[in-house]
Parts: structure tokens; sequence; C-alpha cells
């Protein structure tokens, strides 16, 4: 199979978003409602940032995926090859890796430190999809599995990008619900619901293409009230260097402390939400961590 191409599907497709951004910005003007959110100037301006440095450090980081799957694929005996049924098979496989791969960044601190960047706008609309993390390592073991399977790599990583490339149209509160397609597909009302900080609507939601996980396992909830985005805790920042990293230096602050181990581990692992018992003789964490 050829070699993993430079430049992949989500790279390619930058003009359009660019493009699909200015019609969105232009709707919105046309259409000013108060339960709309729009753009603003400084919020957008991070968020490019954020997904421009995100696509820079990408571009090597895939390069270590790369060799990671290949070793994982030359260690099984195990081989799916490229036909059309395997695309299929591959479609179901790694939207399940992207549910999990989510619902762990939502549900482990550590993790959520690198995933938190992706909810730290107040504002929702297609630039907030450009608003990724700068520390992608996180990700890699949960698309390890496709390649044990006998998956090829440059197919996951293609399926990866098509993934992405699908969820930056449900970032926008110009489109509303479609019918029959809820059912099946994560759309823009459902993953509304994912960036609100609405008390029912936190931990819910984590599809990439298909809605089908979340009411499998328990974690759907339809927007059946107007979302409040962002965190339950906003950032007052427009930063990009506090923005990516807030998160990894406030748990380096908790696991400062002079807590028991027991108590750092959980501080680092544990629900973001987490907080130690009362009565364990522990000393508080970090009283303004930014938490879903």
């Amino acid at each position: 199979m050829a070699d993993l191409p430079s430049l992949d599907i989500t790279q390619l497709a930058t003009p359009a978003f660019i493009l699909l951004m200015v019609v969105e910005a232009l709707w919105l003007s046309r259409h000013r409602r108060e339960d709309l959110v729009g753009y603003g100037a400084k919020d957008t301006a991070a968020s490019l940032t954020m997904g421009t440095v995100y696509g820079l450090i990408y571009m090597g980081w895939k390069g270590v995926e790369y060799a990671v799957y290949s070793a994982l694929y030359e260690a099984t005996p195990l081989r799916l090859g490229t036909g059309v049924l395997t695309w299929v098979l591959l479609f179901f496989a790694e939207d399940l890796c992207y549910y999990w791969f989510h619902r762990v960044h939502h549900e482990s601190r550590f993790f959520w430190a690198s995933h938190v960047v992706h909810h730290s706008s107040q504002h929702y609309n297609l630039s907030t999809a450009l608003r990724q993390t700068w520390t992608p390592m996180t990700h890699l073991l949960f698309w390890a599995p496709l390649a044990l399977l006998g998956f090829h790599p440059a197919l996951i990583l293609t399926q990866h990008a098509l993934s992405l490339l699908y969820q930056f149209w449900i970032h926008t509160e110009a489109v509303g619900r479609l019918g029959p397609l809820e059912w099946v597909l994560n759309t823009p009302s459902h993953h509304r619901v994912h960036h609100g900080s609405n008390p029912r609507y936190l931990d819910r939601n984590y599809a990439g293409i298909l809605i089908l996980w979340d009411r499998l396992f328990g974690t759907f909830q339809p927007e059946d009230e107007r979302p409040v985005y962002g965190l339950t805790k906003n950032l007052q920042t427009f930063n990009p260097l506090r923005i990516a990293f807030h998160e990894f230096a406030a748990i380096l602050r908790d696991v400062r402390r002079p807590n028991p181990l027991r108590i750092r581990l959980g501080l680092v692992f544990r629900n973001p939400a987490w907080r130690p018992p009362e009565g364990s003789g522990s000393v508080p964490a970090a009283s303004h961590r930014a938490v879903l």
C-alpha cells in the first residue's frame, strides 16, 4: 500500500472550512436572534490560532501514530484488505473507537486536560470546530486495536480524518433538527448538547458520526433546553497558551500539594469533578479548576 500522504483530508479541506465560516457568519448577521450566540472576534481568533498550531503539531505526530499502528499491524496475522466490506467494517469500528476516546477524555482528568481546549469557547460556530488541542499525544492508544484487528494504518488514519471532517459541520447553530436522521447520526442538535454546560447536558453525546453508540451505552441526551456553551467555570482569557495548557498546570499544582499518593493519583486520573473526600486528611485541590 502507498505511503501515508504528507497532507491529510482535513488539511486539504481548509479552504472549504474558511468559506463555510464566512457563509455562516453572513447567515448569522442576517438572522439576529437572542438564541444565537454568533461569532466574537477575539474568540474566533483564539479558535483559529488553536487550530493552526494543532495542524502543525499533528503533521509531525501523525507520523508517530502511523509508525505505532504499522508495528501493531505487522505483529498481527490478521489482514482485512482494502475492499468495500473492509471500509464498511472500518467505518463502524473507527466510530466506536472515537466514542470511547471521546468519553474517556471527559471522564478522566488527565485526558480531559487535553480535550478541555475544545470546550473552552463560550461561542458555538464553525470556528469552534477548529479549536483543537496542542497535545494530541493522548489520542494514540484508542485507535490501536484497529491495527491489531488487521486494518492497515493508512486506512485507519484516513477514516479518522473523514470522521473529523464530518464533525466540522455539526458545530453550528444555523442548522436545526434533521428529522429521522437525528435517530442515527450525530447532528448539530446533538452536538450542541455536548458543548452545553447545562447540568443535564454534561457528559452526554460523545458521538463522532453515529449517535447510535450514545443510545446504546446510555449517554444520549436530546436538545430540550437552550445550551449554555463553555465550561462550568469558564476561562477569562483568549490567550492560546493558557487555553492549551491551563488544566495541565492545574493538575501540576494539585499533585504538588502534600497529599497521600492515592489522593494525588485521583486528582490526575479520576473524573475532572472529583474532590478528595472530607476527613481524608488531604489538602483541598485547586478551587479554580475548569471542569465539565
